[in-house]
This record gives C-alpha cells, structure tokens and sequence, in this order.
C-alpha cells in the first residue's frame, strides 16, 4: 500500500477538524448559504436542522465540495478545498465518509462487492482483506447474514445500513449523513438511527442533517439551526430544544415537536 493510500494522522480530540469561514453559495439569483462560519472539532457530533430549503444539505455537501461555494473558504484536516487541485480532492474525501438520503448501491453487485469496491480500487487492498474489513463493518451495521445477496433482495432500512457500511470502509476520519432516513418507511428509521448512535458512542466525527429530533436530542454535542441560508442558532440540544431564543427556531420546534 502506498502512502497516499493510508489515512493522514487522526487528529486529537478536540482539535478543530472541519473549520467554515465566510462562505456563501448562490444558485442563480438564489442565495443558498450567507455568510456561514462554523467550526467542528474532532470527535464532536454535530446535527444541523432546519425547514426544507434553509441550506442545510448544501452546506454539508460543501464539506467535501460536492457544492463548490462562491465565497468564504471551508478546511478539512488543515486542508483549503475551496482551491485545492483535483488530486489534492481525492485524497482528502477518501477521510469524509457521506451518505445520502438515497442509497445509491450498485444494484448489479451483491452487498459485499459493494462494500470492498472502494477500499480494493482506491486503497489498495487485497480481496481478502477487504473482505474481512467488509464482514467485520457489515457485522457491525448488523447484516453480515446478507453479505452475499443483491440490494434489490433488501429492505430500505437494510440498505441504508449497507451504504453507511460502504462509506466507513474507507476508514474515513469524519463522516457525514444528508438526511439519511428521509427516504425510508417508518419502522425501518430506526434501525439506521440505531447504527448512527452506535457510531457516536464510539467516537466519530459526525455531521448529520436530519429532521429526526429524537436522535438530535440523544447524540448531538451540538445542534445547529439554519434558515435562509444562515445559521441563526446553535447549542447544546438540551439548550436548543428547551430554551430556543431566536423566534424563528422556537417557531420551527413549535411547528415540529
């Protein structure tokens, strides 16, 4: 395995991990993100909530620039990707794991060789030992019993797990969920919130957009309230959800809790 293969040093906890200075995004004559300054420390859990259409997916998106933004600059691991060159990129977001709101499994590969596709292709490692990184992740997402079987023979819950198993494959050093139950029933939310909690316990930087208060409340270090674009509030979630100051927020836990 190359040294470009290897994940960079884990930062100590605590350290500022992912840091948002000043960044705006336009889409036309939309104004997606103003001004947004936010900074994330390593092994912190922040959740960001808000009503559809406040920026929230477009700032997590821009994390690992799959938005580029118009102004400000955002800096991962010590790292401008705002500027960075095209190979610079690549490394960096084989250390920010995503999941989206869709599951976005190749339907033509069975679960296994969805989830040892990435670490064989792009880190080098051997079948076997992708597998055995693949049976050791998928165990703990709880389906190692469908290691063999195809995405359509699951459940969306099923699958979801399955995507976030694919995304730590890569041993990413922070990981990031788009509304990741947004897409499933209501009895399968759980099971992937399940995995979520599991993986804070254990001490992952997190970033999650969700409109799941309950799982705010429980793993959040911090939550974070958008509209328009903007952050209009932060803090811890027993504050954020008992004490909200700004008028906008309490109207927002007014209209949802």
């Amino acid at each position: 395995m190359t040294e470009e293969s290897k994940n960079p040093a884990q930062p100590a906890k605590g350290e500022p991990i992912i840091e948002i200075s000043q960044v705006w995004k336009f889409f036309g004559s939309l104004t997606a993100l103003q001004d947004v300054n936010l900074t994330v420390h390593a092994g912190e859990r922040v959740v960001i909530i808000g009503p559809s259409g406040s920026g929230k997916s477009t700032l997590l998106r821009s994390i690992n620039r799959l938005e580029t933004i118009d102004q400000g600059s955002i800096t991962v691991q010590g790292q401008d990707i705002s500027h960075c060159r095209s190979h610079e990129l690549n490394l960096m977001r084989r250390n920010v794991g995503m999941v989206f709101q869709q599951f976005n499994l190749f339907p033509h590969k069975t679960v296994m060789q969805n989830v040892t596709m990435a670490p064989r292709k792009l880190l080098g490692l051997s079948k076997t030992e992708a597998e055995e990184r693949a049976l050791k992740l998928l165990q703990k997402v709880g389906i190692s019993d469908k290691a063999a079987v195809y995405p359509a023979m699951l459940s969306g819950g099923q699958q979801q797990r399955v995507a976030i198993a694919r995304a730590l494959a890569m041993q990413p050093t922070i990981m990031l969920f788009d509304e990741p139950t947004s897409a499933l029933d209501p009895e399968m939310v759980g099971e992937v919130l399940d995995v979520m909690v599991g993986l804070a316990e254990d001490g992952m930087t997190m970033c999650c957009v969700t409109h799941e208060m309950g799982f705010a409340k429980m793993v959040a270090d911090r939550v974070i309230f958008m509209d328009h674009g903007q952050i209009i509030e932060q803090g811890k979630p027993e504050r954020i959800f008992n004490a909200p100051r700004h008028p906008r927020l309490r109207q927002f836990l007014e209209q949802i809790l």
